[in-house]
């Protein structure tokens, strides 16, 4: 009995250890990922300050909905570098960043994480001048609530979701062939269903992802590997950050007012 007795504490011990560190995990993924938000957020604020202006004697040009555009806000939005802008991203994810961020220690993968959320941030400043700030901030407040739900039934759910995971790839790479498609064909039929189509992959991205976090640390956490913990977090806030990104994009694109 006193050896079943303490096989059992120990079991315990382990279990609570495990939980502990599983809470401790998901709070710096989570961390990581609002530190990128933020960054991102406050890139795009500035880039779009300094994209516009109300002093007459700076403005270049003017959209057509009254938006003034300095030098440099000409030269982002109304040239062909604005395309080089919206597509870097995606270069820079597709490309590189998997490589980069496995080569790279946990400090340089962060890092690297930061500066990709800042080339986000220049990539989205266009939003400012497009919506209302009004229309943003309750997007953005609806698209975090939606996360936190969709995030917490992935990480509480009992259910299975790693079958999900070729269904929602090719829906992410549907979703990009279809945008760069509709850049020429301006449709806004089509641009509608992209939307819709979006809000929905990414809204079961963000719980498929969160599971996948979990069962990621629950399976490695025994050996005891601090630095591929600490990877693994920042490679998890990444997959979230983009999760909540994109599902925001999408939202705004029907719940955006426009200026």
């Amino acid at each position: 009995m006193a050896d079943y007795n303490t096989v059992t504490a120990n079991s315990g011990t382990r279990t609570a250890a495990i939980d502990a560190g599983l809470r401790a995990h998901m709070n710096k993924v989570y961390g990581t990922m609002s530190v990128g938000m933020l960054i991102t957020a406050l890139a795009a604020w500035a880039i779009a300050g300094l994209a516009t202006t109300t002093d007459q004697s700076q403005v270049v040009a003017q959209l057509p909905n009254g938006k003034m555009l300095t030098n440099f806000g000409y030269l982002i939005y109304g040239t062909g570098l604005k395309y080089v802008i919206m597509f870097a991203p995606l270069a820079v994810l597709f490309l590189g960043m998997g490589a980069v961020m496995r080569r790279a220690s946990a400090a340089g993968a962060q890092l690297f994480f930061f500066i990709f959320a800042t080339l986000i941030g220049l990539s989205l400043s266009s939003i400012f001048i497009r919506y209302t700030g009004y229309s943003i901030t309750q997007t953005f407040l609806v698209t975090s609530i939606a996360f936190a739900g969709l995030s917490l039934f992935g990480y509480v759910t009992k259910r299975d979701m790693s079958g999900m995971r070729s269904f929602l790839v090719m829906g992410v790479i549907g979703l990009v062939v279809a945008m760069i498609v509709n850049i020429f064909l301006q449709s806004p039929a089509l641009m509608f269903a992209i939307s819709g189509i979006g809000v929905l992959v990414f809204a079961a991205l963000t719980a498929y992802d969160t599971q996948t976090i979990k069962n990621q640390y629950l399976a490695h956490a025994h050996h005891g590997d601090q630095e591929w913990l600490a990877k693994s977090a920042i490679f998890g806030a990444l997959n979230l950050y983009l999760d909540f990104l994109n599902m925001f994009s999408f939202l705004l694109m029907f719940m955006g007012s426009s200026e």
